[in-house]
């Protein structure tokens, strides 16, 4: 299954994910924040789940069970710029704002950390939001 997807992610031929792929590859790609610090802590984890029930709908359960794929799919994809890539075949224009605070989200569960910004920038470059959008989810999500 999971050789499928990254099959699907980094081939040039089809970018467009269908829509539980497009999900699993939002979850990976907030795994992989959660990790780029070398710290994948609890809080990190309830995040990741919270923010897949709020954006998908999902129950908790079932946002578990997406977040556990997506741990082992963030282990094996080949780098972040396929992925996203990917992913912004995916995501209307119009809701890249709002990945963008999910991100921020996961981020700043445990304290800003350079390497999980570093990671952020090169993922919000790849999705077509400026710096200074990014800058302004992380200042949205800062507040709540």
């Amino acid at each position: 299954m999971f050789e499928q997807l990254l099959h699907r992610i980094t081939s040039t031929a089809d970018r467009t994910l269908p829509e539980p792929d497009s999900r699993l590859a939002l979850a990976a790609l907030l795994v992989r924040v959660a990790r780029a610090d070398g710290t994948y802590s609890d809080g990190e984890i309830a995040r990741i789940d919270r923010v897949l029930v709020q954006r998908h709908g999902l129950s908790p359960a079932e946002a578990t069970d997406l977040r556990h794929q997506a741990e082992a799919l963030e282990a094996e994809a080949p780098d972040t710029v396929r992925f996203t890539r990917a992913l912004k075949d995916a995501v209307p224009v119009d809701d890249r704002n709002a990945l963008m605070q999910a991100l921020w989200s996961v981020a700043l569960t445990d304290g800003r950390d350079a390497s999980e910004d570093q990671v952020i920038r090169l993922v919000s470059s790849l999705l077509g939001v400026t710096d200074q959008d990014s800058a302004l989810a992380r200042q949205k999500v800062q507040k709540d």
